[in-house]
């Protein structure tokens, strides 16, 4: 692996899990936020993971491994790597200790004045447990995809990047809400994303030594399965909620329109 690429994977990963801060600065210095717009972004952000996971990292992975095993035993430990990262990623999702869906926006009106403000902060702060946990795994997907090929890991970044940001509201409002101090709720916000710049780490240290073709391949398929399932389970649901069902598959269509044009563009 080339340092230059390591950096920059770090980088993305960085800017990816640092987004919980804008969506956090959103939540205090916009009065509304635009649900419709939300929306469609959150559709955007699936269709981009969801295209470039069958098309260039299930495929890439398959790839490696096929190169050092027969085509059909390359092709199995693909699929095996792609469904137990789904498997992962739904574990965690599972017993995650949250009760609330880190994907909500709460805005004031919203908010029931009868509630304790105790409850409101260790409502967000179950939530930004939550969003931590969940970063993780999306932190070595970047990075992982980064390394290879930068081509494919800054719009997996962007991607990724546009989730975070009402992830950041959930976590700072009820907090926000309960103490009384922005500073407090934006820093528990900021600090939720760091869990991806910590999952690119652990990749590194993990993999690093070790990075040739197989553990290449398992890790891609591992992570193709991790993105469609963040895709499936958490984009489009929150997408839906924040808007109509259409505006979902719009910004679903585009995202995998642009990252198909963007990908014929630098072939």
């Amino acid at each position: 692996m080339e340092p230059t690429n390591i950096l920059f994977a770090f980088g993305l990963t960085l800017f990816a899990g640092l987004a919980t801060g804008i969506g956090s600065a959103l939540a205090f210095f916009t009065k509304q936020t635009n649900v419709k717009f939300l929306s469609v972004a959150l559709g955007f952000s699936a269709g981009v993971m969801i295209y470039v996971s069958f098309m260039e990292i299930f495929p890439k992975g398959q790839e490696s491994l096929v190169s050092i095993l027969t085509e059909r035993s390359g092709t199995f430990w693909t699929l095996v790597a792609f469904f137990g990262g789904m498997l992962l990623i739904g574990i965690i999702d599972r017993f995650v200790p949250t009760r609330e869906n880190p994907h909500t926006i709460y805005r004031v009106e919203e908010l029931d004045e009868s509630r304790k403000k105790s409850g409101l902060v260790r409502m967000g702060m179950l939530t930004a447990t939550a969003i931590a946990i969940h970063n993780f795994p999306e932190g070595l997907a970047t990075f992982t995809a980064a390394v290879y090929d930068i081509r494919l890991g800054i719009p997996i970044a962007i991607a990724i990047a546009i989730h975070n940001i009402p992830e950041g509201i959930a976590v700072s409002i009820p907090i926000y809400y309960g103490t009384g101090d922005k500073k407090k709720a934006f820093l528990y916000s900021f600090a939720s994303g760091l869990s991806e710049p910590l999952g690119a780490l652990v990749g590194f240290l993990l993999l690093g030594r070790f990075f040739h073709e197989l553990t290449f391949g398992i890790t891609f398929g591992i992570v193709a399965g991790i993105m469609i399932f963040i895709s499936l389970d958490q984009l489009l649901p929150a997408s839906e909620k924040y808007g109509e069902h259409h505006l979902s598959i719009y910004g679903l269509i585009a995202g995998m329109v642009v990252m198909a044009a963007s990908l014929l563009l630098i072939m």
